[in-house]
């Protein structure tokens, strides 16, 4: 970090200067902020600021950098892809304006601090319920003095360059960010108010999931019939490595091929998605009653959540198994998901579409219990470490745990997976007879080790990375063209 990054740093720490004036024009302590902040964000000193300049100064000091180009667009009068002073004083001077607005809705005795007890009942205006916990925790994320009170000066540099617009914006980013970001998307769905639910914002969000799910298992899907191919072949898959595999599949079906089995694991998300919601909201019920508000312990959500992806799975597995036949098919084996459920239901019977279901179902809970687990020690260890002075660790901190939690998760639980696609996929050997999920397991052990129950597991870990950044990046795209907003 340069000399300038570290002066644009400790000016925001230490809250600035003390006044905060709403007025049209700049006053000369408002004209020497802005004119320091310019020149510490003006990098290459050329007397403009362009996106890369603003993100760089604001990620310097772990400050919100996803809304650099927000800040651009909003202020950048000539659209030249630049600000100049001029552009940028106008923008801060408009946006404390708006700060200092929503500042006094807060402050409800009107004595210049907002306490625990404002933040809580402001948020309940909007619907928007939380616990004193939690509202403490929202505070303790802007409080640089300790005492637990929030003033202008402090309020104003917190979302100096976090360019909401209302006290509604800022209430959905408090509580996504701050109370309910746990990071396992897949496992437990997120909590929403009533508003949210009548406003659309579910099914919205449920689409941006979809779709970046859809690209993210589109983008990894080799990798993903690779792992299926060596569960699936167990100790016949030895010496086969990611090219010599991946190489084999080409050789035998074509580019083409790499995609066997996609369309329906795509086909499977939405409704997947929306039962595994709908469901959690019902069980959300039972567990803590119908009224409104009330939101989940972490302990109660992976509860719910685990029985809301039972439920899921337990509707949606036929797709599972057509997706496991149609990933190992050979050339020319099936004509479509038509033909491949037609057969296995002349051949194999309804019950065939349910082979695996046990180990499946087994694999949930230890699979969402270490990946919520883990992700929350890291990310409290995270803050408690490195964010002393907010609640947000920021994106890549908060990616980053998912990946490591997700990984945990998935290495207590991929033997259970591995018998369910073997059990899945057997009647593809004729010859061999049909195994429960013990006698699956000892055979494995019995004939490829306890590393057999890894089989296939690299490829697996290799598309963990790329799955979840491609994921983000769809998701935070498809969030704008919907109007999901933070």
């Amino acid at each position: 970090m340069d000399v300038d990054q570290d002066r644009f740093c400790a000016w925001t720490q230490r809250g600035g200067n003390e006044n905060g004036d709403s007025g049209t024009s700049l006053d000369p302590d408002q004209e020497r902020r802005y004119a320091e902040l310019f020149q510490q964000l003006d990098l290459n000193k050329d007397g403009r600021v362009d996106i890369s300049e603003l993100r760089t100064g604001l990620a310097a000091c772990g400050l919100h950098r996803r809304e650099a180009e927000e800040i651009v667009l909003e202020s950048d009068i000539n659209h030249d892809g630049l600000l100049d002073f001029d552009e940028f004083s106008q923008y801060l001077r408009a946006h404390e304006k708006r700060l200092r607005i929503m500042f006094h809705s807060l402050d409800h005795n009107n004595d210049g601090q907002i306490d625990v007890g404002e933040i809580q009942h402001s948020l309940h205006k909007l619907g928007v319920e939380v616990t004193m916990e939690q509202a403490s925790r929202i505070l303790q994320s802007m409080d640089r003095d300790g005492t637990m009170t929030i003033d202008w000066n402090e309020w104003r540099d917190h979302f100096l360059f976090n360019p909401f617009h209302n006290m509604q914006e800022i209430a959905h980013y408090w509580k996504h960010s701050h109370m309910f970001d746990i990071g396992e998307q897949l496992t437990v769905p997120d909590e929403f108010s009533e508003q949210e639910r009548k406003s659309g914002l579910v099914w919205r969000q449920l689409v941006a999931g979809a779709m970046a799910g859809a690209v993210s298992r589109t983008g990894t899907a080799p990798l993903d019939r690779l792992k299926v191919f060596l569960q699936v072949h167990g100790a016949t898959s030895r010496g086969i490595n990611l090219w010599t595999g991946l190489r084999g599949m080409v050789h035998e079906g074509g580019v083409f091929s790499l995609w066997r089995g996609n369309g329906i694991n795509v086909l499977k998300i939405a409704p997947e998605s929306a039962i595994k919601f709908m469901a959690y909201e019902q069980i959300k019920w039972l567990i803590r009653g119908s009224k409104e508000g009330g939101n989940l312990r972490v302990q109660e959500r992976f509860i719910a959540g685990s029985l809301a992806g039972a439920t899921a799975q337990t509707i949606i597995y036929p797709m599972e198994v057509l997706k496991t036949r149609l990933t190992l098919r050979k050339t020319g084996q099936y004509s479509g998901m038509a033909d491949c459920a037609r057969q296995i239901l002349k051949t194999e019977g309804v019950k065939a579409f349910y082979r695996g279901y046990l180990p499946n179902t087994m694999g949930i809970i230890p699979y969402a219990g270490i990946d919520l687990a883990v992700y929350e020690t890291l990310k409290n260890a995270w803050l408690q470490r490195y964010c002393v002075e907010s609640a947000d660790p920021g994106v890549l901190v908060l990616l980053g745990c998912g990946t490591i939690s997700s990984t945990c998760g998935q290495l207590a639980s991929y033997p259970l997976a591995l018998i369910r696609t073997r059990m899945q996929a057997q009647a593809i050997s004729e010859d061999k007879p049909k195994l429960t999920m013990v006698g699956q397991f000892k055979y494995i052990i019995s004939h490829e080790g306890v590393l057999g129950l890894y089989r296939g597991i690299t490829p697996n870990f290799l598309k963990v990375i790329p799955a979840v950044s491609i994921s983000y990046v769809v998701y935070e795209h498809m969030k704008k063209v919907l109007g999901v907003g933070y």
